[in-house]
Formats: C-alpha cells, structure tokens, sequence
C-alpha cells in the first residue's frame, strides 16, 4: 500500500461512522500487523461544518491504537465544502499530501452532479475515485455516469463499491464453484432444480426514509447487490480471478439473464404493516416518518429470472430482499432435482435435498439422504454442515482495502451496473404501471400468503 489521502464527501452521514472508520480500522490494523504501514491522510468533508475535536473523537473512536492508526487520528482534520462545487474540490484535491482517493459517500444525485463538478479540474497524478451504490438511478443515469467517469480516469481507477462483494460467503463462492469437483458437477441444470437467492432482514426502515422511500427493496437490495450474487451462481468459469477475468465473466451472466416472462406476473411487491419483530414494536411502514405513502414503496420484492445459458436452461432463479419479517435469512439455496433411477426396495420421501450457502453468519450445508438406524432400507436425511472460515477484514474493509491498494478484483464495473440496471428496468416499469398489486404483510411474519421463497 503506497501512501494515500483519503477523502470522504459525506463524511457527517451515517455511512462514514457506521461501516468505513470501523474498515478503514480493520486495513490499518492488518497493515500495522504486517509490519509495511504506508502513511494514510484521513479528510472529512460534509456540507456542514463539524468541530475538529468532534471530527477526531469521531475517528478516535472507531480506530484502534497503533503507529499507523495513531497518526492517522492525530493527522485528520474535517472541511465545509460543497462536493459540486469545482473550486471546493480543486481545494481540496491540492491539500492533499498523498495521491488522493475521492470516495462520494453521498447520494446518487448528489454524486452524479459532483462527478461533473470534476470535468473542470485538474486531477493530480494517481487520483482515484470511489462511488457508493446505487450507480445512478435508472439504466440511462448509469449510463451517463459511467460516460462521465471514463472521461476523468481509466476504468481500472474507478471503484464502484458493492460491500456484499466484500462478504466472506461472497468471496468463497468463487472457491467454493470452482475448487470443488463435486460441487462443479452438480452446478448446472442436469442436477439443479432451482435456484433462490434471499436477503431477508428483520430490521425495519431504522430512519432511512430519505433515502430508502425512493429506491425500495427492489433498488436498494436485488438490482445493487443480489444480482451481482447472482452473476456468481450463474457465471462459467473465469480465465482467472483477475479484475478483468472475474468481471468479464459476471457480465455475460447478467447479459443472458432476463425476467422470466411478463413482468406483471413474474414479480411481486409487498410493504409491511404494523406488527412486533423480535419483541420490538414496529409502525406501519406508511406512517414512518419521512415516507410518502402515496410512493408505493415496497419493502418486499421477488423476481422470478432465467439464464439463457446451456448451463441454466429451464432453471427458475428467484431473487428475493424484504425488511422487518419475522426471522431473518440470508442464503444461495440450490434445489437438486431428484436421482433418475432410485432402486426399488430404498423407502422414504423425502423433500427435495438441497445446497445452502447462508451469507450471515457464513456457512455450507448439503441434503444427503442415508441408511439409517434400525431398518437399513429406510432412508433418513441427514445435512452435512461446514462454516466458512472468516475474513480478516470485515466487507467494507475488503473493499476499501482494495481502494487503497488499486486492487479492483471486488469493484463494480460499469457494465455490470448497467447489466443490473436492464434486468429491473421492465419490472420497474410494470410497477410504476400499477401492473403488479403492492400486498401487505404484519411486520414480523414471513411475507404475504402465498409466497413460498422461504
């Protein structure tokens, strides 16, 4: 890691204090650990002015203590700047005491008109940018985005983030597909029945309205992160786990995939009501503070996909993201179809046997069915269950680990955003047309009658 001055725009908001100083702490600490700490200038930057001595408790108290971490804290410092404004940047870009890395924690308008700020100036040599999901907030903004970004820096410069590319479990996939031999066999429509993909969380909006009230479930979880899990399920096998390897691949997967027929029937969309989640009461999402009802944004969302792919041909994917349901459940779950020619005489049905791979906490279970105790020919199931092992960096740690090292093995290129953005854009549209009904679900029960994801 060469030296590097980190710029956040955003730094007051909720992001910076939740998810990057604690990774920015756990990149420190690693380097510290491995004895090659490369100095780190730290600059916040917010709209509003923040007292120095709260800026640095701030970062004091989501870093460690070490050499490197403690002359970062002793070294940071917080500016009032507007991000879209040319000057601010310039500014800002030329107090920087090491080649500087601009990360827009900021939302995606804001973001797109500060990118523009950027076309009149100068960038210094080594300058890198860092931009928060979601890129843009239709397939044409993103497109626009990334035309504007290829005109400030090369792609391999350009670091989208996607923290989920960062989870453990994520990364593992990628071992865990092409490693294995038994594994690879099964992956692929000759022994898989269907494939979902489920973020279900019990949390409920936990004041984000500003910014969750316009994107919904749909927006925030499956088009910026889940289709990029998807990619990985769905993708053959890269030349290499290289950057340009790894992405080329994810993109051909999202290029084959489609919803699987007319959006109004192969969607659904729900928005929770009222109810108790984990002994915690929560409002009607409606009445939260700051959400327009008139909106009609759900925080359930379901798409049924198809991967045009020999690999995936006639296998069903379903993607599915909800908030304040009743248990939470993060997983890749592989349905296997059942064996051609079970011999007569070997009792007991069994539902179909499956592969898991739960995200949080990380894990791998697998469905066999076996001779079980007693009589021999009655067979039981059984699950074989393995834990991955941990990541020594949290995800936004990995990610921002490769920002400061140039690493963009775990960026979001601009293709795959744009991917992630066609596969919704009909569904989207389906909904704007009132074509799919918004159903409501109580607050801590599993989602809507009838749908059977989980």
């Amino acid at each position: 890691m060469t030296g590097r001055t980190l710029i956040i725009l955003g730094a007051g908001g909720d992001l910076t204090r939740r998810l990057l100083l604690p990774g920015l702490d756990g990149v420190l600490a690693q380097s510290e650990a491995d004895d090659h700490p490369e100095p780190v200038e730290l600059v916040g930057v917010g709209h509003h002015a923040m007292p120095q001595d709260d800026w640095r408790k701030q970062v004091r108290t989501a870093l460690g203590s070490g050499p490197l971490r403690d002359a970062v804290v002793q070294g940071t410092r917080f500016e009032e700047a507007d991000a879209t404004d040319p000057d601010a940047l310039r500014r800002l870009l030329e107090a920087a005491e090491h080649p500087p890395i601009l990360y827009f924690a900021l939302p995606p308008a804001v973001t797109e008109h500060a990118i523009e700020a950027l076309r009149g100036v100068d960038l210094p040599p080594g300058t890198r940018l860092a931009l928060e999901k979601p890129f843009g907030v239709d397939g044409a903004s993103a497109a626009r985005l990334n035309a504007a970004l290829a005109q400030l820096l090369p792609e391999s410069r350009t670091f989208r983030i996607d923290h989920f590319l960062g989870l453990a479990t994520v990364i593992n996939l990628l071992g865990l597909r092409f490693a294995n031999r038994a594994l690879e066999a099964l992956w692929s429509a000759e022994h898989v029945e269907r494939v979902d993909i489920v973020f279900d969380e019990t949390l409920a909006l936990e004041g984000r309205a500003g910014y969750y009230d316009g994107a919904g479930a749909l927006v925030d979880m499956i088009q910026s992160h889940l289709l990029l899990v998807h990619a990985l399920v769905a993708m053959d096998a890269p030349a290499s786990i290289e950057a340009d390897d790894l992405h080329d691949a994810m993109v051909e997967a999202l290029a084959r995939t489609r919803v699987s027929s007319d959006p109004a029937t192969s969607s659904r969309r729900a928005r929770y009501t009222a109810g108790d989640v984990e002994g915690r009461s929560v409002p009607d999402y409606a009445s939260e503070e700051g959400v327009e009802p008139d909106r009609g944004t759900e925080t359930l969302a379901e798409l049924d996909l198809e991967v045009d792919a020999p690999r995936w041909r006639g296998v069903p994917f379903t993607v599915r993201s909800g908030k304040a349901l009743g248990s939470p459940l993060t997983e890749l779950r592989l349905t296997l179809r059942p064996v051609h020619d079970r011999p007569r005489g070997l009792r007991g049905d069994q539902p179909p046997a499956v592969v898991r791979i739960a995200l949080m906490p990380e894990r791998l279970s697998l469905d066999l069915d076996i001779n079980g105790a007693g009589d021999p020919f009655d067979l039981d199931r059984v699950r074989l269950e393995a834990e991955f092992g941990a990541g020594q960096l949290s995800a936004y740690g990995e990610v921002l680990s490769g920002i400061l090292t140039g690493d963009d093995t775990l960026s979001v290129r601009g293709d795959l955003a744009e991917e992630c953005w066609r596969i919704v854009e009909p569904v989207l549209e389906a909904w704007r047309s009132d074509d799919v009904v918004l159903e409501e679900y109580a607050a801590g029960s599993a989602g809507p009658e009838g749908w059977s994801t989980r």
